[in-house]
């Protein structure tokens, strides 16, 4: 049987074919999964419909993080098309202005620093407190981060302190929706080429490093950190919450 069949499910952050989110949405529809996406704007709308239709996606609508009118119009949809019921949702979404992700950590703007919390670590907030009317029989909630929330990592700066709330995020959130069988997991991702990443100065340098030191001397494929996001929401993983799953190829247990 599909580890995920019958199972209803939301995926915030496709961009493109080469995005985290999408390698997710077609594991998890590969594995019996029924599942809804967002768009950003009319730009990103043009590339993420053809990548909802070709995985049937039960609801394909615009949904913009930051706006709680759009999140709150979204999960209305969400919970139409689905019958009132939601098993997981997978947030996939991160955004830093590039100017304060260059130069010293310190000099990063109010304002900077500010969008990339509002849009990297308070949105899994927002959409889990819309999702939890709809988890009526429990359910799993996944994020994305990155071991620059750990350790410090060049060029990462306003992102690293973004995605360590964001962990924080699920430490909290695990703990609070624990009684109510709702598990909260990140999964902390080797990089990978994805829209997002080429905004990282240095980025190509940073996995000729990742692939010439991991344990497994290569870097983590799209694929691999789908497949640890399908076990996450799935039936298999119900005594697992408040995790950090490391899905880069053991780069993460290196000291030097």
């Amino acid at each position: 049987m599909s580890l995920l069949n019958g199972k209803r499910g939301v995926v915030f952050g496709v961009a493109n074919e080469r995005s985290i989110a999408w390698a997710v949405t077609q594991a998890v529809v590969a594995e019996g999964a029924q599942v809804a996406l967002n768009y950003v704007n009319d730009r990103m709308a043009r590339r993420v419909e053809p990548l909802a239709a070709s995985v049937e996606a039960a609801l394909c609508a615009p949904c913009d993080v930051t706006d709680d009118d759009q999140l709150d119009a979204y999960f209305a949809q969400v919970s139409e098309v689905f019958g009132g019921r939601l098993d997981f949702v997978v947030h996939s979404v991160a955004f830093a202005d590039r100017d304060d992700l260059l130069g010293d950590f310190s000099a990063t703007r109010r304002a900077g620093y500010a969008l990339a919390m509002d849009v990297s670590a308070y949105s899994l907030l927002a959409l889990t407190r819309r999702a939890l009317p709809l988890m009526t029989e429990g359910g799993s909630v996944l994020t994305m981060t990155y071991y620059g929330a750990e350790k410090v990592v060049e060029n990462y700066n306003v992102m690293g302190a973004a995605k360590a709330a964001l962990e924080a995020n699920v430490r909290y959130l695990a703990a609070e929706l624990g009684p109510k069988a709702v598990r909260v997991n990140a999964i902390s991702a080797g990089p990978v080429k994805t829209l997002a990443a080429a905004g990282i100065p240095g980025f190509r340098d940073m996995l000729k490093h990742v692939a010439g030191r991991a344990p497994l001397r290569r870097n983590v494929e799209p694929a691999e950190v789908a497949d640890a996001a399908v076990f996450l929401a799935s039936d298999r993983a119900t005594a697992i919450t408040g995790e950090v799953l490391h899905v880069d190829c053991g780069y993460h247990v290196l000291g030097v």
